[in-house]
């Protein structure tokens, strides 16, 4: 079963955009990998949040199995990395409203 991927448009908008071309093909092919495998990268505290290593920096996201889709929340280095956690978690039922919103369309 494939997944549907997506990304905070505020994300790409003033941060992904502003990567090197590598970094940006990089995070493409972690994308291809998680419509296959949502599941590949290293589960955080809770079983939803997951993170793939993106250089130094990390490439966090989050898994709705019931909607079987991926939301791409945030990029951090390791130094921000647990208050990047604690703010997804914080957000975590907007997101959720977020992609239902978006699905429905």
């Amino acid at each position: 079963m494939t997944y549907a991927v997506y990304t905070l448009p505020s994300l790409y908008q003033k941060i992904i955009i502003k990567f090197s071309k590598i970094e940006r093909e990089e995070i493409q092919r972690i994308v291809l990998q998680l419509t296959e495998n949502p599941f590949v990268g290293a589960q955080l505290q809770i079983k939803s949040l997951r993170e793939k290593r993106l250089g130094e920096k990390r490439l966090y996201y989050l898994v709705f199995e019931d909607l079987k889709t991926v939301l791409i929340v945030a990029i951090s280095n390791k130094k921000a990395q647990q208050k990047t956690i604690d703010l997804i978690i914080s957000k975590i039922n907007e997101y959720r409203k977020y992609l239902l919103e978006l699905l429905k369309e």
